[in-house]
């Protein structure tokens, strides 16, 4: 099938006037009024055109150029500048779709003008290029190897029915035996014994590939075994991991025998634990914990955007992003100070390290491929958020161009963040201070096919940000063969192994610290030269802070952490100092827990196409063009992808003329974790936890909540009576902690 190019000026249809849906703030996502409209225009403008059948793949808001939504919002540009005066804001629309009949990605550029959308272009994505893989296709994945004869062949040789089998549909990852315009996904096959039986307990040891527009499977995988021999060595079952040549007898070619599916149950519901689990018996010693606030919460909403204890900012739902975090700033004394234009989850990439084939295929980039907005939860309120919650809805196109509605997809709340600040003057007499923390929760939960991911944007009081992300649900494993060991993974249970793997995430910031234009300071932790004994370090003890502006992309723009002088990174604005440091404002990143080497050989597959996951930092200019600003580390599409994109931040850092000192910059932070998978993260893993932290330096004149008033929870009350634990003397005895002889004598708990 050859893709039909069409002039982007060409007009195919007498353009229909479509009653729009308003929005009131120029970064609101499109409503799903909107989702249809957009769709609509698209589907008559190519109705006189060799364009017969679309499949809609994506559809969002085009956002307006960075300065002109700053003026409209009264946001100034420099440090104590005025507002650049509004200028008319076009709302746009973008959207990918296939073409069914004829092959090939289009993407449509709409503007809403005079109450209707119209085209404004429609190019032909190069071939190669596939937009993300939809909640649709996935489903559609399942569907078409239930039905393949034989597919339910090889199920039945192992003892599953074809109404057994169940599928994952991954992006193909990388393999170069198919044609790149061919729309693929390989399906990790399970079975499933019984309702809502853990599917994942029972992994089949084969791995078809399906074409998702031909609706076909092309190709069946057997991966190899491993076998240890009797001199102790662990041996494949082929000579070699490369890819074996597409065949219809790829279970020859690995030299394996079948391996039947493990059968024991692995439940996580606890009406099939009761069945399936003899040792099962749920807790009863957990007494209810609720969280009150009788007078409401303190947070205000408009719309999308959210004012909270002088922070101020914008929510949206990206269908890639699944958060968007806008125009942030503080108000600091009655001064609005910005702080980020942007800020949200770009990339992520998950390589496994089994580099038998077909499993170094393995390597989702679960944004880019997928989005995490498409595959985000419905919140349910007292279970995925505790206490007075506010939600916000999202929306994305389904196959046929209408929307899709999620009601309840972030999750917007308060919660006690322990202490805030606290001094005691320990003198007789003295009085102390206690000021505890409350931490505005901006939330979001995916789930990614077996995983679970948990987004958390934290604000804090101190002018604190916070981005936490927490990792659970139900490892990726395949079927292990009786004693097959697995230099690779770890057997979580018998017959199932789960291969080791990493979680790379990268991280968008688009820097606004008092305006627009900002540099990146990186700070070295140096001890001093002079040795011991010497004048100038007598005692030996001495160390200093190195500092230098990043300056240059190509020579500057991508870091690597140094841990021998314990490295870190500000985001400064150069025009305005501290009254009393002298330093330029700025925020610190705080990353060093999150830290990681890629593990893939530099040159490998996943290497190559997610180029991000080499270095901690990219910091890089933005250039707007009119399709938006520099998005996505690894391309715009990234599924199906076998080089590095010419538009990902590893080709950016190399332009020649990008400045990255005092100018328009945005950074990409990588970090991540290894996981080295345990029995006990089976059948569902624990969650595990991520921290990414920005913190003010020298941005405030002082400790920004000084003013945070310190409270004496009245509802707190002693855990037993009369200072006893079970009828013994408890800690202090009689004589509590701040009780009438505790610590600090009569002195309260929060104030005095």
């Amino acid at each position: 099938m050859t893709p039909v190019a069409l002039p982007a000026t060409t007009t195919v249809y007498q353009p229909v006037v479509i009653k729009s849906s308003k929005f009131e703030h120029p970064l609101d996502p499109l409503t799903p009024n909107e989702i249809n409209e957009v769709t609509l225009a698209i589907k008559k403008h190519t109705a006189n055109t060799p364009i017969k059948a679309l499949r809609f793949i994506t559809c969002c808001l085009l956002p307006p150029p960075k300065k002109a939504v700053l003026a409209a919002l009264g946001i100034s540009l420099t440090p104590g500048g005025k507002p650049e005066a509004p200028v008319e804001i076009i709302r746009k629309a973008e959207s990918d779709f296939l073409d069914l009949v004829n092959g090939g990605c289009y993407n449509a550029i709409l503007a809403l003008q005079y109450g209707q959308w119209e085209v404004e272009s429609m190019e032909l994505v190069p071939v190669g290029s596939e937009p993300q893989i939809t909640v649709e296709e996935l489903a559609l994945c399942e569907e078409i190897v239930r039905n393949d004869t034989t597919v339910q062949a090889l199920a039945k040789q192992v003892g599953v029915e074809p109404h057994q089998i169940y599928a994952d549909g991954w992006a193909i990852g990388y393999d170069d035996r198919f044609p790149k315009q061919q729309r693929l996904q390989q399906a990790f096959l399970f079975a499933r014994f019984s309702e809502h039986d853990n599917l994942y307990a029972h992994p089949l040891d084969f791995v078809p590939v399906i074409d998702s527009v031909s609706k076909k499977v092309v190709q069946i995988d057997f991966p190899p075994t491993y076998r240890k021999d009797a001199d102790g060595s662990v041996k494949l079952s082929v000579d070699t991991t490369e890819p074996q040549p597409l065949s219809e007898d790829s279970l020859s070619l690995s030299n394996r025998e079948r391996i039947p599916p493990p059968p024991t149950a692995f439940d996580f519901l606890p009406d099939l634990m009761e069945k399936t689990d003899p040792t099962y018996k749920p807790r009863d010693d957990i007494k209810p914990l609720h969280i009150v606030q009788p007078e409401g919460v303190s947070f205000k909403m408009d719309g999308h955007t959210l004012e909270w204890q002088k922070w101020k900012m914008h929510i949206a739902f990206s269908h890639r992003e699944g958060i968007a975090l806008s125009t942030i700033t503080y108000n600091d004394d009655g001064v609005i100070r910005p702080i980020f234009y942007r800020l949200s989850i770009a990339e992520m990439v998950v390589p496994y390290g089994a580099p038998e084939f077909p499993h170094p295929r393995k390597f989702a980039f679960d944004s880019g491929e997928y989005g995490m907005g498409t595959m985000a939860n419905e919140l349910s309120l007292g279970c995925d958020c505790l206490g007075k919650i506010h939600y916000l809805p999202g929306a994305y196109v389904t196959h046929s161009g209408s929307p899709f509605v999620l009601k309840n997809a972030i999750c917007i709340h308060e919660e006690d963040a322990g202490v805030l600040w606290k001094h005691t003057d320990y003198r007789p007499g003295g009085r102390s201070q206690t000021v505890r923390s409350r931490r505005l929760v901006v939330s979001m939960v995916c789930t990614l096919a077996n995983y679970e991911y948990v987004w958390n944007y934290y604000f804090y009081q101190d002018g604190n940000i916070e981005l936490e992300i927490r990792l659970t649900g139900v490892l990726q494993v395949y079927a292990a063969g009786p004693g097959e060991p697995n230099p690779h993974g770890t057997t979580v249970a018998p017959g199932i192994t789960a291969h080791f793997h990493q979680h790379i995430f990268s991280v968008r910031v688009d820097p606004m610290l008092d305006g627009i234009n900002n540099s990146v300071i990186e700070s070295d932790i140096v001890s001093l030269d002079a040795p011991t004994g010497s004048k100038e370090n007598f005692a030996g003890n001495g160390f200093a802070v190195k500092e230098r502006v990043l300056k240059d992309q190509i020579k500057d723009g991508a870091r690597d952490f140094d841990w021998a002088s314990d490295r870190r990174w500000k985001i400064a604005n150069l025009a305005k100092t501290h009254c009393a440091s002298g330093n330029p404002v700025s925020y610190q990143i705080m990353m060093k827990g999150g830290l990681l080497p890629l593990l893939s050989k530099p040159d490998s597959w996943i290497a190559r196409r997610a180029s991000f996951a080499h270095k901690p930092l990219w910091v890089v200019k933005d250039v707007e063009g009119s399709k938006g600003g520099r998005m996505w580390p690894s391309g715009k599409y990234v599924p199906q992808t076998r080089d590095e994109p010419e538009d990902s931040v590893g080709k950016w850092v190399k332009e020649g003329n990008g400045s990255i000192d005092n100018d328009d910059i945005v950074l990409y932070l990588t970090v991540g974790t290894t996981h080295v998978p345990r029995p006990e993260d089976w059948p569902v893993m624990p969650v595990e936890h991520l921290n990414l932290l920005f913190k003010p330096n020298n941005f405030f004149t002082k400790n920004p909540s000084m003013d945070v008033p310190g409270t004496k929870d009245a509802h707190s009350k002693p855990a037993f009576s009369n200072g006893h634990v079970n009828g013994t003397n408890g800690t202090n005895g009689t004589n509590g902690t701040n009780g009438t002889n505790g610590t600090n004598g009569t002195t309260a708990c929060c104030a005095n």
